[in-house]
């Protein structure tokens, strides 16, 4: 068995960080492009209007991992006017969708807290769509340091 040496040791640890800062995956972090795609997809290209949304979020998240949020619809929960649908979107994900949530007139109130897993600091954006075809939108920025120190 060959032992490594210590130069050896440093270029594979060295290679490691490089791996790590490019993502193991190759993703890049979304652009507004692509966020906005996502947004035009659930809202059929209509313009959502703000307001009606209340989002519970850390302003600083000390570990990306597990973030928690609360979204909260302002809207009346009768068969003939629901919330519907909630899409949750993260911009500075690899892929900005983080959660799309169904609701219908039993739910009673158009609310949910989940925990999400975030890559940076970066805008959290919540679409909500209406039994009637009313869209609402709320976002909300949350910075996500490393350990705790900043980032």
């Amino acid at each position: 068995m060959r032992q490594l040496t210590r130069r050896q040791a440093v270029v594979l640890g060295a290679s490691g960080v490089v791996v790590a800062l490019a993502g193991w995956n190759g993703e890049v972090l979304a652009d507004t492009k692509a966020t906005a795609e996502e947004i035009a997809k659930f809202t059929g290209g209509k313009t959502a209007e703000k307001g009606k949304i209340a989002i519970e979020l850390p302003e600083i998240a000390e570990n990306g991992n597990t973030v928690p949020l609360s979204i909260t619809v302002d809207a009346p929960m009768t068969a003939d006017d629901h919330v519907s649908e909630v899409l949750v979107l993260a911009d500075g994900n690899p892929r900005p969708g983080v959660a799309r949530l169904q609701f219908t007139p039993l739910s009673g109130k158009a609310d949910a807290a989940v925990r999400i897993r975030l890559a940076t600091t970066q805008n959290i954006i919540v679409v909500a769509k209406t039994s009637k075809g009313a869209l609402y939108t709320e976002q909300k920025l949350v910075k996500v340091t490393i350990g705790g120190c900043g980032g």
